[in-house]
């Protein structure tokens, strides 16, 4: 039963997908605005099909931010990546630079966007962040960060990537932590499993920390799920 929810999942959502990502590619040339609502749109259509397909639901402990904020998210799967566009008005996605090669979906998170930053952590690379964070905190958007740098199995807590503290200096935005448990029904493997993801919202961290306090204080709190 779990195979065939999560081969409807895929059939039925990808084909929502295609007519919302060249809708974002057309309108946003002629409709600015569009670029950010076409986006949570399908972010809202994430998440209608995995909780009518796949049973999964959210639930949110805490409050999510309004005000622009660093938003430090656990990264334990994709799921997380896709529902935060519907869950923060405009954000602005530090993602790895290799998602933007992908055809139209790559074009389409640029003009939403989306912060890009190679992995290598070369100081070029950082450099190139940082300016782009800047063009987002000019906008008043909040900037949305899985500072681990990448995807980790539940029970794994690494140190945060280079990247997170640069970002939390030249923004100055208060850091809103985020721990999740996404890991546990939405895994690598093609078969989801139903049940609630909880998204737990940490205490808010006023900006202007020395980069040893921010970082533990962000390490804690998006790893409060961890088993």
């Amino acid at each position: 039963m779990a195979f065939l929810r999560s081969l409807l999942f895929i059939l039925v959502f990808y084909a929502g997908t295609v007519p919302i990502v060249l809708g974002t590619l057309l309108f946003s040339l002629f409709a600015e605005r569009a670029r950010f609502i076409i986006p949570r749109l399908w972010g809202q259509w994430f998440l209608f099909t995995a909780r009518a397909l796949l049973g999964i639901r959210i639930h949110i402990e805490g409050q999510l931010p309004t005000a622009p904020a660093l938003i430090a998210i656990k990264h334990q799967s994709a799921f997380e990546t896709i529902a935060l566009l519907a869950l923060f008005d405009r954000p602005a996605t530090v993602m790895k630079a290799e998602l933007r090669k992908i055809p139209f979906w790559g074009w389409a998170a640029a003009r939403q966007g989306a912060i890009f930053v190679d992995r290598d952590g070369s100081s070029a690379s950082l450099r190139a962040m940082m300016a782009a964070a800047k063009l987002a905190v000019a906008a008043r958007r909040p900037i949305v960060i899985f500072p681990e740098g990448t995807r980790v199995p539940r029970g794994e807590a690494p140190p945060l990537a280079a990247g997170f503290a640069g970002l939390y200096k030249i923004s100055r935005y208060p850091v809103v932590p985020i721990a999740l448990d996404s890991g546990r029904l939405w895994t690598k493997a093609f078969v989801k499993y139903p049940g609630t993801i909880t998204w737990h919202i940490g205490e808010t961290i006023e900006p202007g920390l020395a980069r040893e306090e921010i970082e533990a204080r962000v390490h804690t709190a998006i790893n409060a799920l961890n088993p």
